[in-house]
């Protein structure tokens, strides 16, 4: 028994030889997630703006200008350098520092949830509630709409705007600050290859 332990272990071990595919994936998953949310703010810039300064229905940060631009060049890029595999550890801090700002100033008071549940441990009045309204939404579009063809590429629901996202982007973050980008497909690694000798 202790024979087949020890073989499945080697196997797991031997795994380790291509790694660098976790932050690959890592980096290939979040680069167009940045790449995206970083043009729409830019192609929106002075409505960004303007949302991140007013104290009335935005989110009333000081500078909004200066924040609005550091953002999109932190997202846009983040985008690129995490495409890249170049400069990863550093692109992560400010991607991540954005991540902690949008959690706490936009998402965290609708609680957890991104889309809206009724169920499950994270529901919560508000998700409920919008639970109730979707039941609703959708009676009245299978009476008088062409509810099929409004589902057909997928259904409908109710956007709670919670952490959850935000969440898993800087914990993803996280862990290619710590790994880095990864060995052989990243510029990270040829670069150190060649002028960090150890």
């Amino acid at each position: 028994m202790l024979t087949l332990a020890n073989k499945i272990q080697d196997l797991l071990d031997y795994s380790r030889r291509i790694d660098f595919l976790a932050p690959l994936m890592l980096r290939l998953y979040l680069a167009p997630i940045f790449w995206m949310a970083g043009t729409q703010k830019l192609m929106s810039f002075e409505s960004t703006a303007a949302w991140f300064g007013n104290s009335e229905w935005g989110l009333d940060m000081p500078f909004p200008e200066v924040m609005t631009a550091l953002v999109i060049g932190a997202e846009i890029g983040g985008a690129v350098l995490l495409t890249l595999g170049l400069a990863t550890r550093w692109i992560c801090i400010p991607l991540l520092v954005t991540m902690i700002v949008a959690a706490a100033t936009v998402h965290l008071e609708n609680g957890w949830l991104a889309i809206a549940t009724g169920d499950g441990v994270f529901a919560t009045e508000r998700t409920i509630g919008a639970t109730e309204r979707l039941d609703r939404a959708k009676s009245i579009l299978k009476a008088h709409g062409n509810y099929d063809w409004l589902t057909a590429n997928g259904p409908i629901v109710i956007l709670n705007n919670g952490i959850e996202f935000a969440t898993t982007y800087f914990f993803m973050l996280l862990a290619l600050f710590f790994t880095g980008a990864g060995n052989y497909l990243s510029l990270d690694y040829w670069i150190a290859k060649r002028f960090r000798n150890k």
